[in-house]
């Protein structure tokens, strides 16, 4: 995939194995970026995916998941090129035995990382169940009032060992391993602090176990902490099994997304049907899909029509209506009609294919917000042995005696009790949720840094044309001179007869305002004749003949070079160009071109979209400022303004005039979306502080922006900025707990509030409050899934 705006840079989204805390994802960056060729890393610990920007001639995804394993830790690249399946089938080529996409490789290293999620759980529900019957028996025998009932033996201290030496090396041994490589590759993470904290417990109450005599000897009294390890043990198992479920549902949108494309396709081949796998699919292959069944590739119908429900593309439940000529999106439903269709993209250039690349990029980036976060995280560590540390030297020399089991339980207690891995997830899980449902509702969010900065906006700017308008013309106004019936013959009816004559004359011309009353009088059940003569009128307008009756169709100077009186026609036309609309005047003549008279006049404008008002109303619910910018008539500008509720408007505005525009406004409103369609928006997009494309325009104009609106309805503006918004708003939330659950509960893990209340954090009721800190973060950010745009009842439905 290519890196934006350079042919010499590419993108590698890797998929990494054995991160556990916000220490593992700072080592993996910093190993990719010490590759040369490397340009920019960044890793998302809630998702496990790391996005790599990379110079080829430099390096290669060989190089990069090297240097993640000498890390010590795992990586596969999920990126995949298009193969020989992607060019036209050769003809006569067979179906079994074709070249499959290379595409496919990246599905596969998805499905890999799903077997290797799944394996982890695996391994931690083992490990749990491991240690969980274990511990409760140590509990029993460790506390003396639940002792007396049971037999002597259990509270032996020997017991006891035998019990808690599997729970500590076996169901632990993976904080032991994940330690000792870190450690190798000279670095210290969350699993260190564990290994610590436990040993330390399960080692001097083993130490009590065999050697009573030696403690009793130097008036140490006999204190065994063989629950606490096996406790702290087993909440951490519990804990990272919840947190990699829940971490595995924050990442599920791209899950859901892949499972709505079909496996198969019903390819038409050889005058008969086959049913073949998708990956073998090809840009040219004729498919037959029936009703209740699943478009397989993105293309166009041949024969046949349908409805389609096509909610996944534009958020909207209402079935879609599509016939020959029309294009279908790939892993729509097909709801009642069977039809043909040609194969125009596969594999990993399908809309579907590409917004799961999308998702999966913004997934792996990083927004700006994380990065004090990340700098707290990657010393965390070594700062909390210090302290530990500090703690253990301070009981010793200071405490009341007996110094060693104070000092002992608030070191090991400041090891359990201290949770980065709630700071490392803080950003990316609610970043994963949040682009993850932007997804689901058709919002396509390029990266982190798109997100932050389309919740910080305080103003958008809207392009007119083929963003707020459909950028066609389409005839509004059908309005016949007064008293004027028309030459005999059908439709009688004059409206119908003007348009008729009108539409006749117009039916050779390529202009898009003659093409505009062509479909308008087909659109009402009209069928024009050719004229047997045409001529075009460059800048005025068309004549021809139609049957016996001359035709002019143009301008109010067309008209005037012709002597046609205009009449109350001619102001007619002054207030509709002041509404923004374009005025063409049609006059009927005698044979021979003479005498013509007026018939009546059309009015031709770019229609506004039906969701267009809705969605300034709803950015301004949002308090945002809605601006349109243009290059039409200030006339025109002003008039679409008034329609859609906006009021600032710029028109008559070049291309490159709107980048210009777009960086006054970001002046005078510091933050500002600037939503576009068409080639001359991306210079505009690129400079707003988050561009926001249509997917129904061109891909220069979403190549430029951070998001993308899937249907091309401009209210997903507003739902973008909402999302964006309500995301930060989680992420604020989850810093603020990450940060204040470890300025708390490290001194008190350390004993600060024994001397005021004779208050000591037990290091079991530790474990347990760091498992749930991060578990909280992660939980807190799923309640993303649930964010649904607010609706403005200003507006239709698109």
């Amino acid at each position: 995939m290519e890196g934006k705006g350079s042919f010499a840079r590419r993108t590698l989204l890797l998929a990494v194995t054995g991160m556990v805390c916000a220490g593992c994802s700072s080592r993996v960056e910093e190993a990719l970026r010490r590759v040369p060729g490397v340009e920019e890393a960044a890793v998302n610990l809630a998702t496990a995916r790391a996005r790599v920007t990379y110079d080829p001639s430099r390096a290669g995804p060989g190089d990069l998941v090297r240097a993640v394993e000498r890390a010590g830790y795992g990586a596969e690249p999920l990126d995949g090129e298009e193969g020989p399946g992607a060019g036209p089938r050769p003809p006569g080529s067979p179906g079994p035995g074709r070249p499959r996409l290379e595409a496919g490789r990246a599905e596969a290293a998805r499905d890999r990382e799903e077997r290797a999620r799944a394996a982890e759980q695996a391994g931690l529900r083992r490990r749990l169940l491991l240690s969980a019957p274990l511990t409760a028996l140590i509990l029993l025998g460790s506390f003396p009032r639940l002792a007396q009932a049971l037999p002597a033996w259990m509270g032996d201290p020997l017991w006891l060992l035998a019990l808690a030496t599997p729970v500590q090396f076996a169901a632990g041994g993976g904080f032991y391993r994940a330690a000792f490589a870190a450690l190798l590759h000279g670095g210290a993470d969350m699993n260190l602090l564990v290994v610590a904290g436990t040993t330390a417990a399960y080692g001097y109450s083993a130490a009590q176990a065999l050697a009573p005599h030696f403690f009793a000897a130097r008036g140490v009294p006999l204190a065994g902490y063989f629950d606490t390890s096996a406790v702290i043990i087993t909440l951490i198992l519990l804990g990272r099994l919840l947190e990699a479920r829940a971490r595995g549902r924050a990442s599920g949108a791209i899950r859901r997304l892949m499972e709505l494309s079909p496996p198969t396709a019903r390819l038409l081949i050889d005058g008969g049907e086959r049913e073949v796998e998708l990956g073998e699919v090809r840009v040219g292959d004729r498919l037959l899909v029936r009703p209740g069944e699943r478009v397989p590739v993105d293309g166009v119908i041949l024969e046949g029509a349908s409805s389609l429900d096509e909610s996944m593309v534009s958020g909207e439940s209402l079935p879609v209506d599509r016939g020959p000529g029309e294009p279908v999106v790939g892993a729509t439903l097909n709801l009642t009609g069977a039809f043909v269709m040609r194969a125009e993209r596969v594999g990993g250039e399908t809309f579907l294919a590409r917004v799961v690349r999308l998702v999966e990029e913004a997934q792996a980036s990083k927004a700006p917000v994380q990065r004090l976060a990340d700098r707290v995280a990657g010393r965390f560590v070594p700062v909390v042995l210090a302290v530990s540390a500090i703690t253990f030297a301070a009981w010793l020399a200071l405490g009341p005696p007996p110094r060693l089991v104070p000092a002992l339980v608030s070191s090991v207690a400041v090891l359990v009790v201290a949770c980065p891995c709630a700071l490392g997830l803080a950003t990316p899980a609610a970043v994963a949720v949040g682009t993850g449902r932007g997804a689901e509702l058709g919002i396509l969010i390029r990266s982190g840094e798109s997100l932050e900065a389309a919740g910080r906006v305080r103003a958008v700017v809207f392009d007119k044309t083929g963003t707020l308008t459909w950028g066609r013309p389409v005839v509004t106004v059908v309005e016949p001179a007064p008293g004027w019936e028309g030459p005999p013959g059908p439709p009688a009816e004059p409206v119908q007869r003007l348009l008729y004559l009108a539409a006749s004359a117009e039916l050779p011309s390529e202009h898009p305002l003659g093409r505009a009353v062509v479909e308008a009088a087909r659109g009402r059940g009209l069928s024009p004749r050719r004229p047997e003569e045409f001529r075009a009128l460059p800048g005025l307008g068309v004549e021809a003949r139609v049957g016996e009756a001359w035709v002019l169709a143009g301008s109010a100077r067309l008209m005037e070079s012709r002597g046609v009186e205009l009449g109350p026609l001619l102001e007619r036309s002054r207030a509709l160009v002041g509404q923004g609309r374009t005025a063409t005047f049609v006059a009927v003549g005698r044979p021979g071109g003479e005498g013509f008279c007026v018939a009546g006049l059309l009015a031709v404008e770019d229609e506004v979209k039906p969701g267009s008002r809705a969605a300034v109303a709803e950015l301004r619910d949002l308090g945002l400022e809605a601006v349109m910018i243009t290059g039409d008539s200030r006339e025109a500008a002003r008039a679409v303004g008034e329609r859609v509720g906006i009021s600032k408007v710029i028109a008559e505005v070049l291309p490159h005039q709107k980048a210009e525009a777009v960086r006054a406004l970001r002046r005078e409103h510091r933050a500002v979306a600037m939503v576009g369609d068409g080639i001359n928006d991306a210079p505009a997009l690129a400079e707003a502080d988050v561009g926001i494309a249509l997917g129904t325009g061109t891909d220069v104009a979403m190549e430029a922006a951070g998001i993308t609106l899937a249907s091309g309805d401009p209210r997903g503006a507003a739902a973008a900025v909402a999302l964006s918004r309500r995301t930060l708003q989680v992420v604020r939330q989850n810093l603020f707990w990450a940060f204040f659950y470890n300025i708390l509960a490290i001194p008190v893990a350390a004993g600060a509030l024994v001397p005021v209340w004779g208050i000591r954090l037990d290091p079991m009721f530790a474990a347990a409050a760091m498992s749930l800190s991060s578990l909280s973060v992660v939980l807190n950010s799923l309640r993303l899934r649930g964010f649904a745009p607010r609706r403005s009842p200003t507006g239709g439905r698109p």
